[in-house]
């Protein structure tokens, strides 16, 4: 069964200033994601990725063309009906964790779940159960800035992952971390994938972190120009990335 569904999406943005001028970062794309599936998104800058990520989060609405997920289609849902849709279904990762500095790693995973008619007692056994996940039990306590960039993506990751959403969107989650924090964090996600089988699309501009996924696709310019199968990188401590995808 699939998961997702885009026909012919199309986003169109009027750049601000003078005239009329008129950007097209996504030209009429078809795209369909299975359920429990990691795919991966990449492409030169400007090439429609992160827009196509947005649109399946429900940050954003497609100019033109169709979202559909599980049967239903979100892509013309009210503002007020995609935020719950998207609350209720759907957890992003950055590239920059967007933790707020103020809040310990404990209060940073509990926000999603504030919007919820929860109990504090059930809040708190998801915060755990989430931190715990990640490997951070013992950091709960910390505030972002005492913690390493690794360790804020995870962070972010238990946030995500919070309120049990069966789709994840991630954003270049490895783009500001080292090699050894990236591979963790791309072995937490494939955790996530095959043991929790929660969806995965991802963007990256990093082949190792791609060799990760079960698909490859390549925009250029709006355009879907290539897509690659990969098998994905089943969850194995001993492995190392492969490189490049051939």
């Amino acid at each position: 069964m699939t998961k997702i569904e885009c026909h012919r999406v199309s986003r169109t943005y009027r750049k601000a200033g003078r005239g009329s001028t008129e950007v097209t970062p996504l030209r009429e794309l078809d795209l369909y994601v299975e359920r429990g599936e990691f795919l991966c998104l990449m492409g030169p800058s400007g090439s429609g990725k992160t827009t196509l990520l947005n649109l399946l989060a429900g940050i954003d609405r497609p100019t033109t063309g169709t979202i559909s997920v599980d049967g239903q289609q979100v892509s013309h849902l009210s503002r007020g009906k995609l935020a719950r849709w998207r609350a209720n279904n759907v957890g992003y990762i950055f590239q920059l964790y967007n933790l707020v500095p103020v809040l310990t790693a404990y209060e940073n995973v509990e926000l999603p779940l504030l919007l919820r008619a929860m109990g504090r007692r059930a809040r708190h056994e998801k915060v755990a159960e989430a931190l715990s996940l990640v490997g951070l039990a013992d950091r709960h306590d910390h505030f972002p800035s005492q913690l390493s960039g690794g360790q804020e993506q995870r962070v972010a990751i238990a946030r995500a992952i919070v309120a049990d959403p069966e789709i994840l969107v991630a954003d270049e989650p490895t783009g500001d971390l080292d090699a050894a924090s990236a591979k963790a964090i791309m072995e937490l996600l494939v955790q996530l994938n095959e043991e929790y089988e929660r969806t995965i699309v991802m963007v990256t501009h990093d082949a190792k972190c791609a060799s990760y996924a079960h698909r490859v696709l390549h925009l250029d310019k709006g355009r879907l120009i290539e897509q690659q199968r990969t098998g994905g990188r089943r969850l194995d401590t001993n492995s190392q990335p492969t490189g490049a995808i051939t």
